[in-house]
């Protein structure tokens, strides 16, 4: 496990896959391993999102109830971004993106503190993540995938967004609205 530039908090973890003719064999998660490299938390809902090329989901945060998201992709390939949306945090409204897939079988540690999305790279991508908390609607806040003020540097041009997503507020909006972490 090794943190995800220019994050200290958010790991990239590389899981032991034992490869022979049958197929493979890996742990997805083990508690005490994983609280040892600071993946700490009690998991109590799993996610699975099935998109095509060039979807992008995100990026969503929750606050209050923040999630902390341990996060892979079981089919296909996806580039993962992270933003870290805590102020006063020496990283503020900095990005830090990798490509997950089914062949590296790598996971991502998304904190609290982070808001969380993904492009798919590949015809599809099924994404699985583990929650630390349950989804809340009304905590529910998303940053706007292209804000400039963050520059995140998709590698997809013309990607399929949702309503809602293409609804999502700058990250100078949602600091005046009192909605990212470390206000008040």
């Amino acid at each position: 496990m090794r943190p995800l530039e220019p994050f200290a908090e958010v790991l990239l973890i590389e899981p032991d896959v034992h490869r022979d003719d049958r197929g493979f064999f890996l742990e997805t998660w083990q508690r005490d391993r994983y609280a040892e490299a600071g993946v700490d938390g009690t998991f109590v809902q799993d996610n699975l999102s099935h998109s095509r090329r060039d979807v992008l989901r995100g990026l969503h945060f929750q606050n209050p109830r923040p999630q902390g998201k341990l996060v892979q992709v079981l089919r296909g390939a996806v580039f993962d971004v992270v933003v870290d949306v805590r102020v006063g945090s020496p990283t503020f409204g900095r990005w830090g993106g990798c490509r997950l897939s089914d062949e590296g079988r790598r996971q991502l540690w998304v904190p609290d503190g982070f808001a969380h999305g993904f492009v798919a790279l590949s015809d599809r991508a099924d994404f699985h993540y583990k929650c630390t908390e349950f989804y809340a609607p009304g905590a529910e806040h998303t940053l706007r995938w292209d804000d400039p003020e963050v520059g995140i540097e998709w590698p997809v041009r013309e990607p399929v967004v949702s309503e809602k997503d293409a609804a999502g507020e700058s990250l100078e909006a949602l600091r005046e609205a009192g909605h990212l972490f470390g206000e008040g």
